[in-house]
Order: C-alpha cells, then sequence, then structure tokens
C-alpha cells in the first residue's frame, strides 16, 4: 500500500509541472510511449550531461551518506543523464559540456515509477518534491570528472 501512495504522489509531483496534470498522468497510464512532454523552469530545471559522466554522478550522488538525492533521469537513445535541480538553476549554468533546460526548454518524461527502457528513472522522484543541490552536483560532477581523467573510473 506505501507503494503505491509513493507511485501517485511522485506523479502527481512531477505531473503538476504539466499545464494540464490530468492528461500527463493519462499519457503515462495509457498513452502509447508513456512519456510526456514537461515544461522545465516552473517547478525544476535539469542539468544534462553525457551518460558516461552521468551514470557515474548519479551512483556517487545515492552512496553519499545523509543525502537524499533528487531526480535523475537517462535517456539511453540520446546518450544522456539529466539532474533535476531547483528552478532557476540553469539560468547560472556556465559549465563547458553540460546542458541546461530552464524557462522555455522542455523535457520528455516518462511515469516515476519506470525503471526500464530507453528514458528512464535512475533516481526517481520521491512525491516530495526533492530535488539535486547544485552546489553537491557541481562537486560530483567535478569529483566524477577528475577520477575519469585519472583513470579510476569503473
Amino acid at each position: 500500500m506505501a507503494l503505491m501512495w509513493m507511485r501517485s504522489s511522485a506523479s502527481e509531483w512531477l505531473a503538476a509541472a504539466s499545464e494540464d496534470p490530468r492528461s500527463c498522468k493519462r499519457e503515462w497510464r495509457l498513452g502509447l510511449s508513456g512519456v510526456a512532454l514537461l515544461p522545465a523552469g516552473r517547478l525544476w530545471d535539469v542539468v544534462i550531461v553525457p551518460d558516461e559522466l552521468g551514470l557515474r554522478v548519479a551512483g556517487i550522488l545515492e552512496d553519499l551518506p545523509l543525502l537524499r538525492p533528487g531526480p535523475v533521469l537517462w535517456d539511453a537513445r540520446r546518450c544522456q543523464v539529466g539532474f533535476f535541480v531547483p528552478p532557476g538553476t540553469a539560468s547560472r549554468c556556465v559549465c563547458t559540456g553540460l546542458r541546461c533546460a530552464g524557462q522555455g526548454a522542455w523535457i520528455t518524461a516518462p511515469a516515476p515509477h519506470r525503471r526500464w527502457g530507453s528514458l528512464r528513472w535512475l533516481i526517481p522522484p520521491d512525491g516530495a518534491g526533492t530535488l539535486n543541490r547544485p552546489e553537491v552536483l557541481e562537486l560530483t560532477l567535478k569529483r566524477a570528472v577528475r577520477r575519469s581523467v585519472l583513470g579510476l573510473s569503473g
């Protein structure tokens, strides 16, 4: 029963970014693609990195003690990983090699419980609105890049 509630609250939270949350949830439940187009910049922005780096960073974030990471979305077809961060982060994003989706940008998102397929959650939304903290994400990205450059990845 608790799992159903978590899925429901995560769906409610993620769909709230849509102008029509009901049709968004209906698409996740009954649509052919099972994904919805959502505007960034309202409830969250998305920092997008190449998947080799993003997969490494997501693993590090999950292993950090006392930190609840925010949603992380993997698009295997486009070879990129998106980290959901507070709105306004994209306007301050100046790192080389990163893309940021903020106000005026759109992303495709599967249902929050979807952990399979070419577009899936590595870390799903929790329903409480937890987002990745930009300063933690920045430090983690730097750490992951340093390990990769030094040949320590793996």
